[in-house]
């Protein structure tokens, strides 16, 4: 039976964050094609992580810059070995090829690390994104995991064209893999007239988010508040930390709320969902989860993108603070506006994000790329010449690192011993 081994970043939050949600999303396709799945991961394994015994895979913990993992690779024998962010690559890229170099290295994104603190960096200095700010060292380490990888998934469209036209990344390496949709839209869904209130959501741990919270409490919903005075704005979002519960307003109906049992209840009895993003990258979960409970949104360009069905878009788009509010304004009393909105989410699910779209045609290219691995890889000089680079370098740190540590623990022990025999 063929072996997937997922190195992740995090152990997968679906109720957390959109990258939990897709990430058991391509582990459910490895399973329902008879894969063996081992999901491994550094990280500490939170209260909220999703059971994944309960899919019948195995959960193992491993430890950074530590041969243990070495061992780990040869007793598992993968076939395909799954990192989760560029990161993990740069960390056991190195091992996994000495150990197991007939294995496929395939990375997934999420979505673009450097493309985010590009706009983030410029959103703070309050200016548009320059070159450089994308030919950060951020880039150059993230896009040589891409080379270093003999496939990655990008999550947009939009990302997969930085990549291919603007660092002139090879085609062939990179596979679209968006979220894909196998629910039906819900029939049952709340009227305009049942709905009340604004809703926005996301986690507060992802800087977008906290800084589109922000926005909304200085600038967006005050100038909402003069127009509509009776209503309210409940914010939910994973990890909640003090600055944003001491936000909390209920005299002017700011209410933070933290985290949502069920994101889906929680939106789906909303009127309309504020997301005014200001900067970020990849696809944005929550714009799924309220274009399936049928409730438009109002979001920025950077919001939107990767996700506009023939330019249409499931909500109504804005940049400035007072365009964001008018907007908000608008889409909650004209209810005519509103249901049109509600049918073009409804558009974007059914033709952008429909699971027979996209999986099959993603574990075809997997599949091509391993039955031909040996060609591929000849085809990919840049990827062996930075694998040789970067993984002796990285290869050399992880050993030194490794070696200090155990250096360190020998001198304790000694120290231990002689105190004992005083």
């Amino acid at each position: 039976m063929a072996v997937l081994l997922v190195v992740g970043y995090v152990w997968p939050e679906p109720n957390s964050s959109a990258a939990g949600s897709r990430m058991l999303s391509l582990l459910s396709m490895f399973r329902q094609h008879g894969w063996t799945v081992i999901f491994a991961s550094p990280a500490e394994k939170s209260p909220h992580r999703f059971d994944l015994s309960q899919w019948q895979i195995s959960e193992e913990q491993i430890q950074l810059n530590d041969s243990s993992f070495d061992e780990q690779l040869k007793e598992w024998q993968p076939d395909i070995v799954m990192f989760d962010r560029f990161m993990l690559e740069e960390q056991f890229g190195w091992r996994v090829e000495q150990q197991c170099p007939n294995a496929l290295r395939l990375l997934d994104t999420e979505d673009l690390h450097f493309l985010r603190l590009a706009r983030q960096q410029a959103f703070k200095a309050g200016r548009e994104v320059t070159l450089q700010d994308l030919h950060s060292e951020q880039a150059q380490r993230e896009i040589a995991a891409i080379y270093r990888s003999d496939l990655t998934l990008i999550i947009s469209e939009a990302e997969m064209q930085l990549l291919t036209e603007h660092f002139k990344v090879p085609a062939e390496l990179l596979c679209y893999s968006p979220f894909w949709l196998e629910t039906p839209v819900n029939a049952e869904l709340p009227t305009f007239e049942q709905r009340q209130h604004f809703v926005s959501i996301g986690n507060f741990r992802h800087e977008p988010n906290w800084q589109a919270v922000l926005w909304l409490k200085q600038q967006i919903w005050p100038l909402i508040r003069k127009q509509l005075p009776k209503a309210e704005l409940h914010i939910y979002g994973a990890y909640p930390p003090p600055k944003a519960t001491q936000l909390h307003q209920p005299k002017e109906g700011f209410l933070v709320k933290g985290w949502a049992e069920d994101a889906a209840e929680v939106v789906k009895h909303a009127r309309v969902l504020l997301a005014p993003l200001p900067f970020g990258a990849g696809l944005k979960g929550k714009f799924i989860d309220a274009m399936m409970q049928g409730t438009p949104n109002v979001t920025t360009g950077v919001g939107t993108e990767g996700m506009l069905h023939q330019g249409q878009w499931a909500g109504l788009m804005a940049e400035t603070a007072q365009q964001i509010a008018d907007a908000a304004v608008l889409l909650y009393q004209d209810e005519q506006l509103w249901q049109q909105k509600q049918q073009q989410g409804f558009i974007i699910l059914t033709q952008r994000f429909a699971i027979h779209q996209h999986q099959p045609r993603v574990w075809q290219q997997l599949m091509d790329v391993q039955q031909q691995l040996s060609q591929h890889r000849l085809t990919n000089f840049t990827g062996a010449m930075l694998r040789h680079h970067q993984h002796r370098s990285t290869q050399f740190m992880a050993q030194w690192i490794e070696a200090k540590t155990k250096l360190a623990e020998l001198k304790q022990n000694s120290v231990t011993q002689e105190t004992k025999h005083e």
